[in-house]
């Protein structure tokens, strides 16, 4: 397991963090996911074989919001 930290553009409010929080949990490979308005990011704790970066951040984007 690795946890990377990935800064989010686009979320406004609790909603927002609810929901990118949800997708990420539902990914494949993601142990947990905590997302924060502020600072706006991610901290996914994943499998980097089965969820690497470039997924995390097709499924950041599949929910809306974009990935920095």
């Amino acid at each position: 397991m690795e946890t990377i930290h990935i800064a989010i553009d686009g979320m406004t409010c609790q909603g927002c963090v609810n929901s990118l929080t949800r997708a990420l949990q539902a990914a494949p490979g993601v142990k947990s996911a905590t997302v924060t308005l502020v600072p706006a990011q991610a901290s996914i704790e994943h499998d980097p074989a089965t969820a690497p970066v470039d997924v995390l951040r097709a499924v950041i984007a599949d929910a809306g919001f974009e990935a920095r």
